[in-house]
């Protein structure tokens, strides 16, 4: 009698016997990531929404720090964006041991950013000066960006160990931890903002707080008796030099791809507060929405991260192209549709993210819809971008893609936004032709630069250069 074939994760058996793409089970792992993403978003409408309570300009003065504050978390803080991937291949090669070691790992590498993110904190008038931001809104912008770099290890080090539930296939664990985060934030943010009188500062310690409690329940259910049976990660916590270093090689890359795409972001963001108050605050309330499109998309491409990553940790890397393409068509397919309708519900959601008494209000909610039409076709090919992304990360395929995401953004997003955006004399260089479309303009150049960086890093994924570089962990 032939033994039964042993289905890898995400597949199926067609009627022909073949192995197959099981859509119901990548849904079913997807579904927790999605929700999870999804509760992210929730968590940045929640922090906007408390923060529009203040001023439009609070919401410009966010919009000019919160991209910088996830580059720097990103470039720092890669090595917990490791954990998913190496703990995605230990568990598909069964070597579960090194799966909890990875996390323990980057949780070491989240208490060793202390001193970068401290400097950084403290620094932030020098990093921001340059960019000619109204009094104002940059007395603002500092009031939030200390607060919130000093808590910056918290998020690299809730990173790594959600990144172990994800990378084991538990996603459903990540997902109550970040619904619990959220409502934590919620909460401080009114009672910080508000009650203690706070303001925008306490927006930031209501994040370092929900972020402490994160990762102190994800800690209790690591080192839970299920986890320590199987994994012995009561039993790995030991600091290894050598490990740390390894696992740093893929960690920076991975987060310098995501950073380099991000930096574009963050710039264009401070050119839109540059032109002022409304291209400012519309701008940061679009971007705040559209990660109600982009936060699902991305749990999607999570559920790719980990479905890859077992394939290749199980040495089944045809396999592994195969799942890709599929998590590619489904990112592709929501996200499209969902740009199209955020759009359309632009008139009536906008209004919840400003103060109906301030003069601006209405110019703000004028040029958000106008913007949001064109985030939709920006969605199409940003699905494009996440999922193939992501699955590179599954597969260890980081340092060119990384390369590529940083030619692109600073060589044509960047400088293209500029030019766009900004009327003559107006800009932070004089040497590019400026045509003055503003907000307009800048969204764009956005949608453009997202349109190749979508098809280059599909290509990369579709040349299968990758399955030489992917290798299963010792």
């Amino acid at each position: 009698m032939d033994e039964p074939i042993k289905l890898l994760p995400g597949q199926a058996l067609s009627k022909s016997g073949r192995p197959r793409l099981d859509y119901l089970a990548v849904a079913t792992l997807a579904f927790p990531f999605m929700v999870n993403s999804a509760v992210q978003a929730a968590l940045n409408a929640t922090d906007t929404w408390f923060i529009g309570r203040v001023s439009p300009a609070a919401t410009a003065a966010i919009g000019a720090v919160y991209w910088p504050v996830l580059v720097f978390v990103l470039l720092f803080g890669g090595v917990g964006l490791s954990v998913q991937t190496l703990v995605a291949q230990a568990y598909g090669g069964r070597r579960y041991v090194r799966a909890s070691q990875a996390t323990w790992t980057a949780l070491w590498a989240s208490l060793f950013t202390i001193p970068l993110f401290t400097l950084l904190a403290l620094t932030g008038a020098q990093i921001f000066g340059p960019f000619g931001l109204p009094r104002d809104i940059m007395q603002l912008a500092l009031t939030y960006w200390y607060p919130r770099m000093q808590g910056a290890p918290l998020g690299v080090a809730l990173w790594a160990v959600l990144g172990f539930f994800n990378g084991i296939g538990r996603p459903t664990i990540t997902l109550r931890i970040a619904v619990g985060v959220a409502l934590i934030n919620a909460l401080f943010n009114q009672l910080f903002m508000f009650n203690l009188g706070m303001g925008v500062a306490g927006s930031a310690w209501a994040t370092n707080a929900a972020q402490l409690a994160g990762v102190a329940a994800a800690l209790i259910w690591f080192l839970g008796p299920a986890t320590r049976k199987q994994y012995r990660s009561h039993l790995t916590m030991r600091f290894h030099g050598r490990t740390l270093w390894h696992q740093l090689q893929l960690g920076f890359p991975m987060g310098l791809l995501i950073a380099a795409d991000i930096l574009g972001f963050a710039l264009f963001q401070l050119m839109q507060v540059r032109l002022g108050t409304v291209d400012g605050a519309s701008t940061q309330i679009v971007m705040m929405l559209t990660s109600f499109c982009y936060m699902p998309a991305v749990g999607i491409a999570m559920a790719g991260t980990t479905l890859v990553g077992q394939a290749i940790g199980a040495r089944h890397r045809d396999w592994a192209f195969k799942v890709g393409n599929g998590i590619i068509w489904i990112a592709v397919l929501y996200m499209g549709a969902i740009g199209v309708l955020l759009a359309a519900l632009g008139p009536w959601v906008l209004p919840f993210f400003t103060n109906p008494a301030d003069p601006q209000a209405a110019a703000v909610v004028r040029r958000g819809c106008g913007l949001l039409w064109i985030a939709a076709g920006y969605q199409l090919f940003d699905g494009l971008n996440i999922s193939s992304s992501a699955i590179l990360r599954g597969a260890g395929d980081v340092r060119l893609p990384a390369l590529m995401v940083l030619g692109l953004s600073w060589l044509i997003f960047v400088p293209l936004a500029h030019s766009l955006s900004f009327a003559k004399g107006m800009g932070w260089v004089d040497w590019l032709p400026q045509y003055g479309l503003g907000a307009v303009g800048g969204w764009f150049a956005a949608l453009i630069y997202i349109f190749f960086l979508g098809w280059v890093l599909f290509f990369r994924w579709r040349s299968r250069a990758w399955q030489r570089i992917a290798l299963p962990l010792n």
